[in-house]
């Protein structure tokens, strides 16, 4: 199956004519409707469907086949994908988060640091996570800690967060004295 990209998630029902409410991934919110059909997580359901209207960040549409407020709220939490080759091509410094996952993760001197596992924005700013043998790290998705990043070669080079050793307090514990 080719590279798929989620575009965004039905969150909930709109009116009671089987609008649903959709939060978009894309750029800018109502261009979720330019790519036709999407599919389900599974690819199990397509769904084509017009943008109508956006409310609160939120985009309003109408789906085919979707005819009441219940068939509507059914799909609550349904995400939506395209196939990679149907988004616009990235410019320079730009990442969709799927081409970053599954990218080989190095630190500076070259260690194998794991595989970039997923993208999160916690609301401080993208987060990696990393999966390796070792376990798993989280790393701001900056230049500073990721400096390079090598879509084309398979690779992030991406600076281990460097943690703060835990001290014992006096009953044996940990904890720290400030």
């Amino acid at each position: 199956m080719a590279a798929r990209v989620c575009v965004g998630a039905i969150v909930g029902a709109h009116g009671v004519r089987g609008a649903v409410r959709i939060k978009s991934f894309t750029e800018q919110p109502a261009d979720i409707g330019r790519y036709g059909v999407v599919e389900d997580e599974r690819a199990a359901r397509t769904f084509a469907f017009r943008v109508i209207g956006q409310v609160k960040g939120l985009v309003i549409a109408a789906l085919d086949g979707v005819e009441d407020r219940d068939a509507a709220e059914a799909l609550k939490g349904t995400k939506l994908f395209v196939a990679r080759e149907r988004l616009p091509e990235t410019g320079a410094e730009e990442f969709l988060v799927a081409d970053l996952v599954g990218l080989a993760a190095e630190a500076p001197d070259g260690t194998k640091l794991g595989t970039v596992k997923a993208v999160f924005d916690f609301g401080a700013g993208d987060v990696l996570e990393i999966a390796g043998a070792g376990g798993g790290i989280m790393v701001p998705f900056t230049r500073a800690a990721v400096p390079v990043v090598d879509v084309e070669g398979g690779r992030v080079v991406a600076v281990p967060p460097v943690y703060a050793p835990e001290e014992e307090d006096d009953e044996g514990g940990r904890g720290r004295e400030d």
